[in-house]
């Protein structure tokens, strides 16, 4: 798929990060994630991102990335576009991209780089380097110490052509307009907030009305039904969906730090496609927990 060609496909619709499957010894469970893949497919996101922030990218071993990369592309071919997480450090941040190429991923969601501070001349080096490993597209994940301005960006758009998107994961509206108005359509926006859908109004107010959902890992329809809402102007469905569901969703996850991951995991679990523990550094819900978002999934009647 020509980046181009990506960059339309992610202009519109839903997208989501599949949980990565692991045994109860936390080893990676390929059967179990082709499962949940199978699964997932048909509800009608526009692409599933492989080996995301969701899907625990930051505890994988450049072995088992591979196997989950091999696995999504494989399973999914035909049916929806794979995009692969990478990160970390510039040089692991290349290999994990030019492997995901390799094996058939139609673009890459560059994740924030390792630990370190760095200057916007910095960031925007590293980011030229992973695009320029490539051919399929790049998409860059504001968050965390990558906060690239719009200037960064707007040279970043001069060199590297492959990349085509721009994911927001910091919520600064101030830099989000100002990005918006600068470049204009030469990105593919997407709001990356945990929980998008609580930003997803105002997002689609700015012209960014595209986001990934953590829910539909465990509740697909309900996600596709509040996409759909928001893409229709219909407020009264956002609004209940909101109240009913995500704000005291919000309240469970805002619990602990990582509960971002580990709640979407506890929701697989409880829906009957357990995707396993999560690895450390992230802890699971415990029991009580468990029981709230255990209730909270059965009120809403829907998978």
């Amino acid at each position: 798929m020509h980046p181009q060609e990506l960059k339309q496909v992610m202009s519109s619709g839903l997208l989501s990060f599949p949980i990565t499957d692991f045994d109860a010894e936390g080893n990676f469970r390929p059967s179990t994630y082709v499962e949940r893949l199978e699964w997932l497919a048909p509800y009608g996101a526009t692409a599933l991102f492989a080996a995301g922030g969701t899907g625990e990218f930051f505890s994988l071993t450049h072995d088992e990335y591979s196997q989950v990369i091999k696995t999504a592309v494989d399973t999914c071919a035909g049916k929806v576009p794979i995009l692969a997480g990478a990160g970390g450090p510039t040089r692991s941040a290349i290999a994990f991209a030019q492997e995901a190429e390799r094996l058939g991923a139609k673009g890459v969601l560059l994740l924030p780089h390792y630990l370190t501070e760095a200057s916007q001349d910095g960031l925007v080096a590293h980011v030229e380097q992973v695009c320029k490993s490539v051919n399929i597209g790049v998409v860059v994940y504001n968050r965390a110490q990558c906060r690239l301005t719009p200037d960064s960006l707007e040279k970043l758009a001069d060199r590297c052509p492959n990349l085509i998107g721009f994911k927001d994961g910091i919520g600064d509206i101030e830099l989000m307009v100002s990005i918006w108005r600068r470049m204009g359509d030469r990105f593919s926006y997407l709001g990356g907030l945990p929980t998008a859908e609580v930003y997803a109004a105002a997002y689609k107010a700015l012209g960014v009305p595209v986001y990934s959902s953590a829910v539909f890992n465990f509740m697909p329809k309900l996600a596709m039904d509040f996409y759909r809402a928001i893409a229709k102007d219909d407020h009264a469905t956002t609004n209940r969906l909101l109240d009913e569901f995500f704000l005291p969703y919000l309240a469970i996850r805002n619990r602990k730090a990582g509960y971002a991951v580990s709640i979407v995991k506890a929701g697989a679990r409880l829906v009957g496609h357990d995707g396993g523990p999560v690895r450390a550094p992230l802890t699971d819900l415990t029991e009580e927990e468990h029981a709230m978002l255990d209730t909270l999934i059965k009120a809403q009647n829907v998978r």
